[in-house]
């Protein structure tokens, strides 16, 4: 039922919608006294007393007639203590200045909504409400009084505030992510766009934002985007994709995104978040190690070989001590001179040192070197090779031959950076990142209480192995053409390919010295060979002996191949699984050996 202009209505809708926009009707109360108002709301009060909206009655002379619960609870005041009393002097707002405009007969035609009015509680604490003015006439049309409904919003507001203040913080974390953020509404337009976002792209936030995903970074990218939205609307926790995208400059740069979808409170999808890493550098930086290391084992496609490929990206930007494990001839120092290469003390030295080279006493003075007078002929002082290396890298070869005297002062620089050069009171600091290498293995040492166990663990803190030849002959071919290619292009010999026959000598063999010995037979081999093409008889003798001593085990091994085959009635499957093998390596054995059906 209307009250005072105001329907029930108008009410409900003030509960539950955006109070400030909507304006009551201005309907005039006919057959009301003010007196009549005082009673209708006194049987009214009870749902008064139940609405959240503070609910206030004025006499025209500006004087509080009545309030609600609700009113009570947010200005502070109860009805005993505001009735009879001149509003502006309770609420201290600039709208009830003592010259209310509102209840001036030219201005009171019309209900009033005001919005972020602040007024003053009992308290002193100014709170911030919406209010609806509205007249009340009698039946001559003449100005009786007023009703006031407001809400209070210093809750929203805080609300509002906290909202910025938690979506300010949120861009600021996202903008100083080492990854590119964007992030989509449900239409695919960017409606977030940070700051790394910006430098891979070579896009800024107001050229993107509001844009169609795909209009920016082309078709392709885009696509692969809706496929992981699709993905993670069928309930998929969204993937990964590696594409191209299109930058500013019309570049196309390799990228991997990650999809992730944004749900509200239903869990309906309402965008994604996609992060964006750039691949160039990584493409780049593995096709540098594959064109500029691709020599001795360094060349390969064996998986272990691959492995510590994808490792080093990693391991070379830090600063772990790194421990290379391998035979001898593996190419351990090589492997150490690719990490520095790829690390962030390029520029600076790269120093070896070959701990067995030297006996005890010399080695000391050449790792940490002395100062004048620290033993007969010292004359001078002299850096150690520590200090060669400052700022840059240290690679220890040979590690496990280091006596116990030098372990305890090389764990000193490891853990406080200095050390006492020979015959100096005075620490010297250094500024080193140590590689160390070993054939040996560490943990027997250590048991053997002939290496200290604190310094492996300083040292093993990223371990890599290098197989050795003879578990890594896919590569074998690999390697003879790009150590062919380098010596020939080097000018030490003409021939540039290698007979079947003298291949299948170099696939069979072992390889006890591993890329050392095999450099080795190839430049002998290119040396001797006056021809185009490398033959069996090109090869060292000492190579055919080896090879022929090699071939006793052989040749029991076919033996065995052969019984099991007439075993299993020639069926190759059940030969393998009873030899232990698989399929292709029992065929491989039988071309080797010559076995056939």
């Amino acid at each position: 039922m209307p009250l005072c202009g105001i329907s029930t209505e108008a009410l409900e809708k003030f509960e539950t919608e955006k109070f400030g926009e909507y304006f009551c009707s201005a309907e005039i109360v006919t057959g009301f006294t003010m007196d009549d108002v005082f009673i209708k709301y006194k049987h009214l009060g009870v749902i008064f007393d139940y609405l959240s909206l503070g609910v206030i009655i004025l006499s025209p002379d500006r004087k509080i007639q009545s309030i609600n619960r609700s009113g009570e609870l947010l200005t502070g005041y109860n009805d005993s203590e505001i009735i009879g009393k001149y509003c502006y002097r309770i609420f201290l707002n600039y709208l009830c200045d003592g010259k209310c405009k509102f209840l001036e007969a030219e201005n009171a035609e019309r209900n009033r909504v005001v919005s972020n009015v602040e007024i003053s509680d009992q308290g002193n604490s100014r709170r911030s409400i919406t209010k609806i003015e509205s007249p009340i006439y009698n039946a001559d049309h003449q100005l009786v009084g007023c009703i006031e409904v407001f809400q209070d919003h210093s809750a929203f507001k805080e609300l509002i505030r906290r909202i910025r203040y938690d979506d300010l913080r949120l861009k600021i974390i996202l903008d100083n992510l080492d990854i590119g953020v964007l992030t989509v509404d449900r239409d695919n337009h960017i409606s977030f766009f940070n700051t790394l976002a910006e430098t891979i792209t070579g896009f800024s936030r107001s050229e993107v934002l509001g844009k169609p995903c795909h209009t920016i970074f082309g078709e392709d990218f885009c696509k692969d985007i809706l496929l992981l939205q699709k993905s993670a609307g069928n309930g998929d926790a969204g993937t990964s994709t590696e594409g191209k995208i299109i930058t500013r400059e019309g570049r196309s740069i390799p990228v991997r995104a990650n999809y992730m979808p944004l749900r509200n409170e239903g869990g309906f999808i309402v965008g994604g978040l996609t992060t964006i890493s750039d691949l160039s550098l990584k493409y780049h930086f593995n096709s540098a190690i594959r064109e500029r290391y691709t020599f001795y084992d360094m060349v390969g496609k064996d998986p272990a070989i691959q492995k510590i490929f994808e490792t080093i990206p990693i391991i070379a930007v830090s600063e772990a001590t790194i421990l290379i494990e391998g035979a001898t001839g593996t190419g351990k120092d090589l492997l150490a001179k690719i990490i520095h290469n790829a690390s962030n003390r390029t520029e600076k030295p790269f120093v070896k040192v070959n701990c067995a080279a030297l006996p005890d006493n010399l080695l000391e003075s050449e790792m940490f070197g002395y100062v004048r007078g620290a033993f007969t002929g010292a004359n001078t002082d002299k850096p150690g090779r520590f200090q060669d290396a400052d700022g840059g890298t240290i690679f220890l070869d040979e590690i496990g031959d280091l006596p116990l005297s030098l372990q305890a002062k090389l764990l000193r620089v490891l853990e406080d950076k200095e050390f006492y050069p020979l015959g100096s009171r005075k620490t010297t600091r250094v500024d080193v990142r140590i590689i160390s290498a070993t054939n040996q293995n560490l943990e027997q040492q250590v048991l053997a209480k002939r290496f200290r166990e604190d310094l492996f663990y300083r040292l093993n803190v990223m371990r890599l192995e290098l197989p050795p030849l003879k578990e890594r002959k896919s590569d074998i071919p690999l390697l003879i053409t790009h150590i062919v290619k380098r010596l020939c292009a080097a000018g030490n010999a003409r021939a540039g390919k290698i007979s079947e026959n003298a291949m299948e000598v170099l696939l069979n063999y072992d390889y006890p010295g591993n890329i050392r010995e095999l450099e080795n037979i190839l430049e002998h081999a290119l040396i001797i060979c006056q021809e185009d093409v490398i033959k069996r008889r090109h090869f060292p003798v000492s190579l055919m002996k080896k090879i022929v001593c090699q071939m006793i085990p052989d040749e029991e091994e076919a033996t065995r191949i052969v019984a099991v085959l007439k075993q299993q009635q020639w069926n190759r499957g059940k030969a393998a699984r009873a030899l232990g093998i698989n399929r292709t390596t029992l065929w491989r054995k039988m071309k080797r050996y010559g076995i056939s059906s």
